[in-house]
């Protein structure tokens, strides 16, 4: 099960084929189409090696997606089983200046953003949104880092139940370009969240991950 999350809050929630049938789909793709973002900064100059964390970013899903294609009879996995429950969220009332800073500080490109009264999920910001933004007009850049989340237009978000068969999660995953996945339960309540490198360190971990369904 998934749904769609925006500033007014619920907007979908429905199983991947209605998600797919969506008319706005296509927009929530391109949103999404830098894969960079996400990731943990590079500090590396442009020619050195990946390393092994770079490499389970960005080759989690396809990873994934080759090994499910294993034809066994072991129980299905749901995200719950792979998310990670320490998730570092924003209020809407929370400034740019202390979203980027959690950011640099925790070495994160997208924080998802809770509305300041409900502390429901209401989008996802990113590195790059903030940097636009305050940058938009030099200046006034200092004053536009101390304006709040709710002055951004944030995207509509895409979320996973708990219980979602991983398979699917990892299909979403790379026909939106999503790098990361909230998981949201059915009470609007964020329960955790999954990377591409969650998918593929589960695999490392745990041989074999063996799907069936």
């Amino acid at each position: 099960m998934f749904a769609i999350y925006n500033k007014g809050g619920l907007n979908f929630r429905s199983t991947i084929d209605n998600l797919y049938s969506l008319s706005n789909v296509d927009s929530l793709a391109r949103a999404r189409n830098n894969v960079q973002e996400g990731l943990p900064k590079d500090h590396s100059v442009k020619n050195k090696k990946r390393s092994f964390k770079d490499f389970l970013e960005k080759d989690a899903t396809q990873a994934y997606k080759e090994v499910a294609n294993i034809d066994t009879k072991e129980p299905i996995f749901h995200i719950s089983d792979l998310m990670n429950t320490e998730v570092i969220t924003l209020k809407s009332n929370n400034t740019i200046q202390e979203a980027f800073d959690i950011m640099e500080e925790k070495q994160i490109r997208q924080i998802p953003v809770l509305d300041k009264e409900t502390n429901k999920i209401i989008g996802m910001v990113t590195h790059k949104v903030l940097l636009e933004y305050i940058f938009n007009d030099l200046e006034y850049a200092e004053h536009n880092a101390q304006r709040t989340l709710d002055i951004l237009e944030l995207r509509e978000v895409i979320t996973a139940d708990p219980v979602t068969d991983i398979r699917r999660v990892a299909k979403v995953m790379v026909d939106f370009s999503l790098t990361a996945i909230p998981v949201v339960d059915k009470n609007d309540n964020i329960q955790g969240i999954v990377s591409r490198a969650n998918i593929l360190k589960a695999i490392a971990n745990t041989p074999p991950l063996q799907i069936w369904g």
